[in-house]
């Protein structure tokens, strides 16, 4: 499948053969949903923690006499049901992070870049060159390419660094490289832009 080349001033430079087997695979939801819900768990921090009866400070001692004071038994102040006392199966420290087949992730890419290609929201640039690393003369371009958000992709070592530090501080803009490229800022995302040497590096990871 055949699709037009823009620069950053949306005049047409050429055209690009995309492949297929990337870019047209089948659109399924339940792929996209498995691996953004595998993103975001690897994400969370974990750090959550309550205190259970061994971390509360206190004195170990018996409070009272087992039997002759009519009170219930009791061994420790710092039970859980004393004010002040340890908690029973509360969240502790941990890794929310599981493990999804390789397979399901590489689709999942697949299908995110084949959605947006279906809802007219990708569009191959040339390069992202810029004169001036000045966030003035991007935020000029962003408005003549008439979006509200978007993410542009490009590969490490071209001509990106003045986009990287002019994007960085227009918040409706971000910018990954392609190894970075992933499902959920590829989806967050209303429109997608791809340079074409990431469409060469994303078609060589993907095939």
């Amino acid at each position: 499948m055949k699709v037009n080349i823009i620069n950053l001033e949306k005049k047409k430079v050429g055209e690009l053969e995309l492949n297929p087997e990337v870019f047209a695979a089948p659109l399924r939801s339940d792929v996209l949903s498995r691996v953004v819900h595998w993103q975001l768990a690897k994400r969370r921090a974990g750090t959550h923690k309550t205190k259970e009866v061994g971390d509360v400070q206190g004195s170990t001692k018996k409070i009272y006499k087992q039997k002759g004071t009519g009170g219930a038994r009791h061994g420790s102040k710092r039970a859980t049901q004393f004010r002040g006392g340890g908690i029973i199966f509360g969240p502790v420290v941990r890794d929310h992070g599981y493990s999804l087949p390789k397979k399901i992730r590489k689709l999942g890419l697949k299908v995110a870049l084949s959605s947006k290609l279906a809802a007219n929201q990708l569009f191959i640039v040339d390069d992202l060159k810029l004169g001036t690393p000045k966030t003035k003369e991007l935020a000029e371009k962003i408005l003549k390419l008439d979006i509200h958000n978007a993410l542009f992709i490009d590969t490490a070592g071209g001509s990106e660094e003045n986009f990287l530090h002019a994007s960085s501080n227009i918040h409706t803009v971000d910018f990954l490289y392609e190894v970075g490229a992933n499902v959920y800022d590829i989806m967050r995302k209303q429109t997608l832009f791809l340079t074409k040497s990431a469409v060469s590096a994303l078609e060589a990871r993907l095939v």
